[in-house]
């Protein structure tokens, strides 16, 4: 019964302690006094109470416009939503400070934060990659803008790994055409793959799936067109095998170019 009365007794005191949280906030909110709020809305902010700065710093960014601490209330207020993980109008707020206050000392790091904003928003490879695109892009001008900056070697690693997210992003949308049976269609995609990124670390499999893909076109083709497909087929194993002639799937690429070679010979002969 003791434990219990002590239990009740602690919630009742937290629930107290919130309300009257609470009802401070109320307040603040609707207070008049912007420099109060101003005040409120930093200490929230370095409590890392990021919601309640967030919505103060709303409250009194146009108020502080064309004052002396208007770049500082745009800052605070970019960072209060970074806070809270909302990268596209932390993102926003921070692309506004640094194309309005041109002279503020939060520019260079606004610019930063525009890109890297940009970055946490860079989905998983399968995804649409437009923000990693717009992430490069913002890093690069960054990289020019300020290229004796203390981010530069991280801005050229976020660069290299979203690039790699882009790779990645190129092979499994080339693949998806051959898990899908559309041969055609995959050999396009993974010629456009290679070519479009030939240092790629899946340059062997996506050199494999073309010859297979050709092998498996040239076989399921009317009779008119198999002949030149599995020509195709023979020419595709010459360029794997030159590249990769210990790769793992050799085996299965020179059944892939006997069967091919067989159906050629056997159309030599009739």
């Amino acid at each position: 019964m003791l434990k219990n009365r002590v239990k009740i007794i602690l919630f009742l005191v937290i629930a107290s302690g919130i309300m009257a949280g609470c009802g401070e906030y109320e307040k603040i909110l609707k207070s008049r006094d912007h420099a109060f709020k101003y005040k409120k809305a930093i200490e929230y902010y370095e409590a890392e109470e990021f919601v309640k700065a967030g919505t103060l710093f709303d409250q009194v960014v146009n108020i502080y416009r064309g004052t002396i601490k208007a770049d500082t209330v745009k800052y605070y207020q970019a960072k209060s939503y970074y806070g809270q993980r909302d990268y596209i109008l932390s993102g926003h707020y921070f692309g506004e400070l640094a194309s309005t206050y041109l002279n503020s000392v939060y520019v260079e790091e606004s610019e930063f934060m525009v890109a890297y904003c940009y970055y946490k928003q860079s989905p998983r490879s399968e995804l649409d990659q437009g923000p990693t695109y717009q992430a490069i892009n913002s890093l690069k001008m960054y990289m020019m803008k300020y290229p004796t900056s203390e981010k530069i070697t991280e801005s050229q690693e976020l660069i290299n790994e979203m690039s790699d997210k882009i790779v990645d992003k190129s092979y499994i949308s080339a693949k998806l055409y051959f898990d899908l049976g559309y041969y055609k269609a995959a050999i396009i995609a993974l010629r456009n793959s290679l070519s479009e990124y030939p240092e790629t670390q899946y340059r062997e499999e996506l050199m494999y799936l073309i010859l297979k893909s050709s092998y498996l076109l040239a076989d399921n083709s009317i009779e008119s067109k198999r002949i030149e497909r599995f020509q195709s087929t023979v020419d595709e194993y010459l360029s794997f095998t030159s590249e990769f002639p210990e790769s793992d799937n050799l085996r299965e690429a020179e059944k892939m170019y006997n069967g091919s070679k067989k159906i050629l010979e056997k159309n030599t002969k009739n």
